[in-house]
């Protein structure tokens, strides 16, 4: 679905799976600093927008989730997975619950899928599940924001900032009155700046919580009775994930950045050495420098010097080995 905001002076798309929205407005630096002074606001409406109504949503959500919402209170931020039977990760749901209904923003065009899943399991459960991306657009307003959210919006807040569930048709004037507009790209700096795994970026068809740092954010260890549990409980009692995401600090001195699916190497093995993972996300941090996160091999030498592709990497650890 594409934004109107894509129309506002200088915008540039963005492309693959956030097609839709401004990567940027002309200056990534700029809107990343706006954000990290808390203004301005990102336009994320190219995320899909579910629902769940009705007296059994929470207490039959407690049963799908890795998260505890049998008792959410009203207006309390949650993020939750849904696992595989073999408990690799599906779907990432960011929820809030406003005392009538759930309201829930996931990655797009995974919708789709995350509503015949809960469809198939509504079973005699009093709830309703509905797609609202058509009606309701996100939009993010940055942590220490004082901007005005409009009345009767839906407000999903946590340390990082307050995600709005905004009338679609309101998308313009709020861009009007809550300016500057800042792009993924600058969003996207931030997410990595704090280590936060994004689904589809972070993860693969074999990705499970603990190689993430999704353990107690996004799963509940004190909860039991969903799909995937017994993979999650496992682990944590009995071993160690096979993989743990890292922060890696590039080399400045390259002009470009590895891609998303670079091989991770040893620096004492060189580019031609094994590989012993590979880059999810890079960018380029207006303190920072470039930076990105990745996956890589449990047992890696937390003080080992790495390669992104041909560029020197120092890692900072995220998940302890």
């Amino acid at each position: 679905m594409k934004s109107p905001l894509l129309s506002l002076p200088g915008a540039v798309p963005a492309e693959g799976v956030d097609e839709g929205v401004a990567a940027h407005y002309g200056d990534l630096f700029r809107e990343q600093r706006a954000l990290a002074d808390g203004n301005g606001f990102v336009d994320l409406s190219h995320r899909g927008v579910v629902t769940v109504t009705g007296e059994d949503r929470l207490s039959w959500l407690h049963l799908l989730l890795t998260q505890h919402v049998s008792e959410l209170p009203v207006g309390e931020a949650a993020e939750a997975l849904i696992l595989s039977a073999h408990g690799h990760i599906e779907h990432a749901l960011y929820l809030v619950d406003d005392g009538t209904t759930v309201w829930v923003h996931v990655e797009p065009d995974t919708q789709d899928a995350l509503i015949a899943y809960l469809e198939s399991m509504k079973f005699f459960y009093r709830v309703e599940v509905v797609d609202r991306t058509a009606e309701y657009a996100v939009v993010h307003l940055p942590a220490g924001s004082i901007a005005e959210v409009p009345e009767g919006v839906v407000v999903r807040e946590t340390a990082y900032g307050r995600d709005l569930f905004l009338p679609r048709a309101g998308l313009e004037s709020f861009a009007a009155s809550h300016g500057p507009a800042a792009g993924l790209l600058a969003h996207e700096a931030l997410r990595v700046e704090h280590h936060r795994p994004r689904l589809g970026f972070e993860t693969d068809h074999r990705t499970i919580p603990h190689e993430l740092g999704w353990i107690g954010t996004a799963v509940h260890l004190q909860k039991g009775c969903y799909r995937g549990q017994e993979t999650v409980a496992r682990v944590q009692n009995l071993g160690k994930p096979p993989r743990r995401l890292v922060f890696l600090h590039l080399d400045g001195s390259d002009v470009h950045l590895p891609v998303a699916g670079t091989g991770i190497r040893l620096a004492d093995e060189g580019p031609e050495g094994r590989k012993i993972g590979f880059v999810t996300t890079s960018v380029r941090h207006h303190e920072l420098g470039p930076v990105a996160l990745a996956l890589i091999k449990r047992n890696v030498p937390v003080d080992a010097r790495l390669l992104a592709g041909e560029t020197a990497a120092a890692q900072e650890v995220v998940v302890e080995p």
